[in-house]
């Protein structure tokens, strides 16, 4: 019941919604990409990383120093069903703006 209740509690935040569909459309993103895309503060987005990974949506793959976010594979029926759902929100989805040409971090 813990993970359900996280789950629920994560998905009541708008910027967590707004995170979760700029995954879901852009796959796979570097913390800075994102940290550039959102126009967000890092503490404040490894926030909102963190409570979307404990609520089981998202994954962290680390290369190096770098955290890579992507959203969870597979999903339950419950987050999938989220995620469809985020899916087909009106949100001003901002673009996915990369700090470096080839995929590679250098903050």
């Amino acid at each position: 019941m813990d993970i359900f209740l996280k789950s629920v509690s994560a998905l009541n935040d708008e910027t967590r919604v707004l995170i979760l569909r700029f995954l879901d459309e852009n796959g796979q993103c570097c913390v800075c990409d994102l940290q550039n895309s959102l126009n967000m503060i890092q503490s404040r987005l490894s926030r909102h990383l963190k409570l979307l990974k404990e609520a089981g949506f998202i994954r962290v793959d680390r290369k190096g120093t770098w955290a890579y976010y992507s959203i969870r594979s597979p999903l339950d029926r419950f987050r999938s069903e989220a995620i469809e759902e985020i899916r087909h929100l009106d949100i001003n989805l901002p673009k996915l703006k990369k700090i470096s040409e080839s995929g590679e971090c250098k903050i």
